[in-house]
């Protein structure tokens, strides 16, 4: 985990400087300024340093909790993400409970029940996955928001129940794709179990169905199903970006976007950071979870 946020992190701040454009152009305006107030910018935000002194400097003031300041918001970078992070997170939990409840029981119907639901829900999986998460996102807007008035067109609400209700559709259109793939990932696995000979065995002995399915299909279709619940919700950090900016939330995706259109160094490094370690804590806690669903896994094992 180290080594990928340590390789992560360089290559967050390398990329940022090879951008073209400058920042000096929205921190003194589209007519620029005299010499004298350029050199005292690149001066005050280390712009004339070499790279690998900017680079352990930015690293050195992360380790110590500092993630520089904003040259277009004019605050810590910090005070500016800690309003945001919280409308990220919700939406980002909300989407993934929809997905493993959705995504789960759907596969299981597909598997365990007749072939005409099997080929319904099939068919749904293979729109939602072959839709962008825009287009779902302007369509619950159309029909849920505008057409019908169920739900707001944007926001956040003011918090507990009414912001539930705005992040609703947001979450939904940003939980499709997702749960489409793990229905059909579940489909799969549950398929690849019912063949074993344990199963078989355990369907000989006159075991309950329901027996059959909880103790000895699902629990050994975990780990497939776990590995692609673990990295969808990894995902969905990155997928946020789009999704809040279809429903005007003041998130981090949305401020990732702005910064990066502003180009405005610090944000954008902090908030992909922040993505980066999110990303990795995710996996590791995935990696975790096999030892709990299959104590014969060894943690931290290569085999």
């Amino acid at each position: 985990m180290l080594l990928v946020l340590l390789v992560t992190s360089f290559i967050v701040f390398g990329m940022m400087y090879l951008a073209p454009g400058s920042p000096l152009a929205f921190v003194l305006g589209p007519r620029g300024g005299t010499p004298e107030q350029v050199a005292a910018v690149t001066a005050q935000y280390h712009f004339d340093d070499p790279f690998l002194v900017r680079y352990f400097r930015w690293l050195g003031d992360i380790f110590q909790g500092n993630l520089g300041r904003s040259i277009v918001y004019r605050q810590d970078v910090t005070a500016l993400m800690s309003g945001r992070i919280g409308t990220t997170a919700a939406l980002v939990s909300l989407s993934a409970v929809l997905i493993a409840v959705v995504g789960v029981s759907s596969g299981l119907l597909a598997a365990l029940k007749s072939r005409w639901v099997d080929t319904v829900i099939s068919t749904i999986a293979a729109v939602g996955l072959s839709t962008p998460v825009f287009v779902i996102g302007v369509a619950l807007i159309s029909i849920f928001a505008v057409g019908l008035g169920w739900f707001p067109t944007f926001g956040v609400g003011s918090g507990g129940f009414d912001t539930l209700v705005h992040l609703t559709l947001p979450a939904i259109a940003l939980a499709v794709a997702s749960a489409a793939y793990l229905a059909r990932i579940t489909k799969a696995a549950v398929n690849e179990e019912r063949t074993r000979e344990h199963v078989q065995t355990a369907v000989v002995r006159g075991l309950a169905s329901n027996v059959i399915v909880r103790r000895h299909v699902l629990r050994n279709a975990l780990i497939p199903i776990t590995t692609v619940m673990g990295l969808t919700v990894a995902t969905l950090i990155a997928g946020a970006v789009v999704v809040e900016n279809v429903f005007a939330l003041d998130g981090l995706g949305s401020l990732l976007v702005r910064a990066i259109l502003q180009r405005d160094f610090s944000v954008v490094q902090a908030v992909i950071l922040v993505l980066v370690v999110a990303f990795v804590v995710v996996n590791a806690v995935v990696d975790f979870l096999y030892t709990v669903i299959d104590p014969r896994i060894a943690l931290g094992s290569r085999q």
